[in-house]
């Protein structure tokens, strides 16, 4: 396979319509998807090899989003071309995020996370993935910020390992992407540093059906679509401890009062909504049954 030739998407797409087009990408066969975190903010689709790339006209039902440019690679470019557009970056007051090429550390006071960008959903580079760990350093300094915690469809595995870092204990961290098996176990080795030899979560490739995931749960991380939250918040009400704390986010904040009616449908009450460009994440409490 060493001459096998990847493609890469360079899209426009405006922010309203990110969580529909990444799930279409998604079930056609895109490896990875990631957004700049600066301007312009351009999105980046990534197909394997083997992949049949989706039909470009396809790209009309999502209104706003424009093909830039599409460009083919060999594996040899493959790490080259998956480090453009992804710097360091500074989240809520105690982190700063960088990638594993950038070899600077972050700022006095700041605990400094390293990611492997492109591998799996979440390093940190996403509005969502930001705000939830936002309300993590919220939960923390309110003494709240305990276990065991449940991080639903984790990819990377960076929220668990946030939590575990602001104070949390007896994270699991599961999804049900094979890749993020190892992606979850590669970032727990680039945060030798922070760790110290500390196992910071446990994680499998499974569902929520899984008896991994069997509660009661004090704490449920859910950073995934609103539409995969809906489908499993009865699941996620019988994991969670009475007056558990769940963080939902991947939700577009033009969606807030349909996701808050979700929330509240199944025995969570709304705490707090938190709000950056188009995406919000809640904190929500499970109320007694």
């Amino acid at each position: 396979m060493a001459n096998a030739t990847h493609l890469r998407w360079k899209l426009e797409v405006p922010d309203l319509q990110e969580e529909a087009l990444c799930a279409w990408l998604e079930t056609r066969g895109s490896s990875a998807f990631y957004r700049e975190a600066d301007p312009p903010r351009a999105c980046y689709a990534y197909f394997p090899p083997d992949q049949v790339p989706p039909d470009v006209l396809g790209l009309g039902a999502f209104p706003g989003v424009a093909l830039l440019e599409a460009e083919t690679f060999g594996d040899q470019d493959w790490l080259a071309k998956s480090r453009e557009g992804f710097g360091a970056f500074e989240v809520g007051r105690r982190f700063h995020v960088r990638p594993l090429w950038d070899e600077v550390p972050g700022p006095a006071g700041r605990m400094d996370l390293v990611v492997n960008p492109g591998l799996a959903f979440g390093t940190g580079g996403h509005e969502t993935t930001r705000l939830c760990m936002e309300l993590l350093e919220e939960l923390a300094e309110t003494g709240r910020l305990k276990g065991p915690i449940l991080d639903i469809g984790a990819g990377t595995g960076i929220l668990s390992l946030a939590a575990f870092l602001l104070g949390g204990r007896q994270l699991t961290a599961f999804d049900i992407d094979p890749d993020c098996g190892p992606a979850m176990e590669e970032l727990i080795e680039l945060n030798a540093h922070l760790l110290k030899g500390a196992k910071p979560y446990d994680s499998f490739v499974g569902t929520l059906d899984h008896p991994r995931a069997d509660g009661p749960h004090l704490g449920l991380l859910a950073n995934i679509l609103l539409v995969t939250i809906q489908e499993l918040l009865p699941r996620m009400a019988e994991v969670a401890a009475p007056g558990g704390w769940l963080i939902a986010s991947g939700i577009l904040a033009e969606r807030t009062d349909e996701a808050l009616v979700s929330l509240m449908s199944h025995g969570f009450k709304p705490e707090k909504v938190l709000t950056e460009g188009e995406w919000i994440a809640i904190l929500a409490v499970r109320e007694p049954a």
